[in-house]
């Protein structure tokens, strides 16, 4: 696979010759005579040894003496991360979920031996029936995987597989086909939108950077994904890095650049490492580098590491630290189109609107714009964590409701509990409340409704969350990350952040309520970047969606949910108290202590908590058998 490839048709003669490599993994046959095992290799299975089943399963292939009838390997994150570890096998598609390494013996002699599936090991639905192939579980059922069309199914240290899968023909199809104008036309036919944030047309910021004459230019990757729970962008270059590197290289023969940068947190381990193999594999074969498929197009890529700062998502403070620079945000105009990296015409897309570009070009721009809505075409990728049954990534079609991913795709609410709202769009975003759950998801409606698309990150609150104490986390975060150039994020913020503290402290007043809501609007028009204008969201979708709550606190100097502690007391029902002590045994701080009034059991004394010592907690609340519990807040 070293051998350089110097034209289209010794392209074309390798992907004839390794396309079989996933016949396996592409066929259907419940007894075969062959098997190829798969092993998610995603950041969250490889955290639960995955890679250790990987060597467990190679160990007992050996010992049973079925090396040749077996092929193991790693792939990207199957999505179904509440699930793992997960390891598919192919071609019967039985889909095993959290496989640990000592099922590896059990999965070899069984399955691969005996042709026998083990039952235990297969997804358990919502009827408590066992699930065989992935495509039947409701988890996947309304998924489209377009972005993540590849992970779950290739090893991303493998570029053969990745060309099995026609990698890299849809740039050879750009090199010989298409002019880098009707390159930019399919892009914007396709009606793709950027899936980092804003939303801009994908297309059209292409054609901005190409009309730019100054020279060089520049193409860089966005992979500083740094929204809490968001992890769309490091599982798509974890399961299929080459996805971007090709993408990257049609936009630079599309705008004129000829060198790439990959931003990319360094936080993020196994993403880099595979995007190095994948960086240094594609040059080899001459599918980066100079002279590309033997034309006089030339495209080198790099890799920059990010420390961490999250304002470096904002594509001009990225530029800066590209540059050696702070990252700071800079006002726009000008453009990083006309002024970008190192002061040139610079194109700067986020790794899911470059995992996309790929597809458009070999299937079609009309193909991809039938999914979606008018104005948000395709398909989205979405982090889905929080109180939700199926934590895990999911790419549904744009249009999607919000009911259809909780419910229908997430499994619904943690323990029974009632759903009370979803934050999307990570600390830019806001709270939608139960009566969004049937609004469309695309990036005009998340809007009008007071949050944003984002990159992706969907949380799911239940009732036990308060949402003035959410409101609170969120701007802590920025508080955090705010890069301090401009006044309104850096003084503004902090000014938000006490009034949230005095509400949950039960220290604030209505004024301070009013406060609060005009800090959240001057700053939401005055600061300098999308970060700084953005970071009120969290507080003002709360005090429109759930000011009561803000009113109980304040007012009643009450936590309607029970989660602030300085405004919590707990106690005990002595009509439920069993007088086992239970409470009293794990109390840190032994604030409980036996009364002379009897509870539930007339031969037992009923327990009290004494306030001035209770720390709030609320171990005692865990530990209490009673049903139901003795111990309230």
């Amino acid at each position: 696979m070293c051998k350089k490839i110097n034209s289209k048709d010794e392209l074309m003669n390798l992907y004839e010759n390794v396309k079989d490599l996933l016949e396996l993994r592409k066929t259907e046959i419940e007894e075969p005579e062959k098997y190829h095992i798969s092993v998610c290799g995603g950041t969250g299975c490889t955290s639960s040894s995955s890679l250790k089943i990987v060597e467990a399963l190679k160990h007992w292939a050996k010992e049973y003496n079925v090396e040749d009838k077996v092929e193991i390997s790693i792939t990207g994150c199957f999505g179904f991360c509440e699930r793992g570890p997960i390891v598919k096998i192919f071609p019967d598609h039985v889909f095993y979920t959290k496989v640990t390494e000592d099922e590896a013996e059990r999965i070899i002699r069984r399955h691969i031996c005996n042709h026998d599936i083990i039952h235990h090991l297969l997804y358990k639905n919502e009827q408590g029936e066992r699930v065989f192939k992935q495509e039947n579980i409701n988890f996947y059922k309304k998924q489209e995987r377009i972005a993540l069309r590849n992970c779950g199914l290739i090893n991303p240290e493998i570029i053969a597989e990745t060309i099995a899968n026609k990698g890299y023909l849809a740039l050879s199809k750009v090199l010989f086909e298409m002019t880098p104008e009707q390159v930019i036309e399919e892009i914007t036919k396709s009606g793709l939108r950027g899936r980092g944030g804003a939303g801009f047309p994908t297309g059209l910021k292409w054609k901005f950077a190409k009309s730019s004459i100054k020279k060089p230019k520049y193409v860089i990757c966005n992979a500083d994904e740094g929204d809490p729970g968001a992890f769309m962008d490091r599982s798509i270059l974890e399961g299929d890095p080459h996805s971007v590197l090709e993408a990257m290289a049609i936009c630079g023969y599309a705008i004129g650049a000829n060198e790439g940068e990959i931003y990319i947190r360094a936080e993020y381990p196994l993403a880099v490492n595979r995007l190095k193999i994948a960086i240094k594999q594609a040059t080899e074969l001459g599918l980066l580098g100079d002279n590309i498929l033997g034309t006089d197009f030339s495209f080198h890529i790099n890799i920059k590491y990010g420390a961490g700062a999250f304002v470096c998502g904002e594509e001009t403070a990225l530029i800066h630290s590209i540059e050696g620079k702070r990252g700071e945000p800079t006002l726009k105009p000008p453009f990083p189109a006309v002024k970008g990296l190192y002061g040139k015409p610079t194109n700067v897309n986020n790794v899911e609107t470059w995992a996309n570009v790929p597809y458009i070009i070999l299937e079609g721009a009309e193909n991809f714009a039938n999914m979606g809505t008018d104005k948000s075409k395709g398909t989205k990728v979405f982090a889905l964590a929080g109180k939700i049954n199926n934590v895990g990534l999911v790419e549904v079609p744009m249009g999607t409701t919000l009911r259809e991913i909780i419910y229908d795709i997430g499994g619904g609410i943690k323990n029974g509990k009632k759903f009370k709202a979803v934050q999307t769009g990570g600390p830019s975003g806001g709270c939608l409340s139960e009566k969004d759950l049937d609004t469309p998801i695309d990036y005009d409606n998340l809007v009008e409704k007071g949050s944003m698309m984002g990159s992706g990150g969907m949380i799911v609150l239940d009732e036990d969350d308060c949402m003035v104490n959410i409101a609170k986390f969120y701007l802590e975060f920025t508080v955090e990350e705010s890069c301090g150039k401009c006044t309104p994020c850096r003084v503004g913020n902090m000014r938000m952040l006490e009034i949230l503290n005095k509400i949950t402290d039960g220290e604030a007043t209505l004024e301070d309520l009013e406060v609060l809501e005009t800090l959240a609007l001057t700053i939401q028009d005055s600061a300098l970047c999308a970060l700084g204008q953005s970071s009120p969201n969290p507080v003002l979708s709360t005090l429109k969606e759930f000011k009561d709550e803000y009113i109980a606190h304040i007012v009643e100097k009450r936590c309607p949910a029970g989660s602030c502690k300085k405004l919590v007391n707990y106690r005990i029902i002595k009509e439920n108290c069993l007088g086992c002590g239970m409470c009293a045994r794990n109390c840190p701080v032994n604030a409980i202590y036996k009364t002379d009034e009897t509870g539930k059991n007339p031969r037992l004394n009923a327990y009290a908590i004494d306030s001035e010592k209770c720390i709030k907690c609320g171990t005692c609340v865990g530990k209490c058998p009673a049903k139901p519990k003795a111990i309230v807040k």
